[in-house]
C-alpha cells in the first residue's frame, strides 16, 4: 500500500452514484457499515453479520445465477485475505458480469485495527502482499489498483463497463472513529507478541494482559 489512502466512505459514494437500477451490489464488514450509510436500494445484498470472507463467493453465485444482472462486490482486504481461493474459483468459471471491488486499508478495522498479515505493518520482516498481483496471476481479465480519488471517479464508469470478471484494489484510511490502543511489542516464550485493542472495553483487556505478566503496558492512543 501507498502512503496516499482514500476515504472508503467517499469511495462509496461514488459508486452510488452510478450504480445502475439492474446492479446487485454485495457488502460486508466495514464497507457494509459505510454503504447502509449512504441509502438503500431493493438490490442491495448488505452480507452481515459473519459474513467475513463470504462475499467474493456470494458475488460469483449471483453473477452465475444472473448473468442478466451486474454484481458489484463490496469488501475488505482482510475478508479477501480469509478467502484467497475464491480468486481462482471465480476465474476459473469467468463470469463476465462479476466486479470485486476490495477496499484495502491494511487492517481489520471492525475487531479492533490489528494489521492484517497482508500489510506492511503485519509483516515485520516481508514485503508486504500485492493483492492486486495475486488478482492478475489469479486471471482476472482486469486489475486495477486506485489511491486516489480523483483518478478513481474518472476511471469507474469505463471500469464498470469491461468485461469482467474484475478486480480493483482500492487504497483507503481506516476510519477515523478507530480509537486503538498498541501496547508496545515484547516477547513472550521466544515469540512475538502485539496486543492491540479498540475501544474503552478492549483497552481494560489489553493492560489486564500485560499488567498480568508483571510488565507496566507502555501504550499510546491513535
Amino acid at each position: 500500500m501507498t502512503g496516499f489512502r482514500m476515504s472508503s466512505l467517499e469511495v462509496l459514494r461514488r459508486v452510488r452514484a452510478v450504480r445502475k437500477d439492474y446492479d446487485i451490489v454485495v457488502s460486508a464488514m466495514g464497507a457494509a457499515r459505510d454503504w447502509m450509510e449512504l441509502g438503500s436500494h431493493p438490490r442491495d445484498w448488505v452480507f452481515v453479520p459473519s459474513s467475513m470472507g463470504q462475499a467474493t463467493s456470494l458475488g460469483l453465485g449471483l453473477a452465475l445465477a444472473r448473468p442478466d444482472l451486474r454484481v458489484i462486490v463490496l469488501g475488505g482486504d482482510g475478508g479477501l485475505i480469509m478467502n484467497l481461493g475464491s480468486l481462482i474459483t471465480i476465474t476459473a468459471q469467468q463470469p463476465a458480469n462479476l466486479f470485486l471491488l476490495i477496499l484495502d486499508n491494511g487492517v481489520y478495522e471492525v475487531t479492533g485495527a490489528q494489521p492484517t498479515p497482508a500489510s506492511e505493518a503485519g509483516r515485520e520482516d516481508a514485503p508486504p502482499v500485492d493483492l492486486a498481483g495475486l488478482a492478475r496471476a489469479s486471471g482476472f481479465r482486469a486489475v486495477y489498483r486506485f489511491n486516489n480519488l480523483d483518478a478513481f471517479t474518472q476511471e469507474l464508469e469505463t471500469m464498470l463497463d469491461t468485461r469482467g470478471p474484475v478486480f480493483a484494489l482500492l487504497e483507503v484510511a481506516p476510519a477515523v472513529h478507530v480509537r486503538i490502543l498498541r501496547i508496545r511489542p515484547r516477547r513472550r516464550g521466544g515469540a512475538r507478541v502485539q496486543f492491540v485493542a479498540v475501544g474503552d472495553q478492549g483497552q481494560r483487556v489489553a493492560r489486564m494482559l500485560v499488567q498480568g505478566e508483571g510488565d507496566q503496558a507502555h501504550g499510546e492512543r491513535g
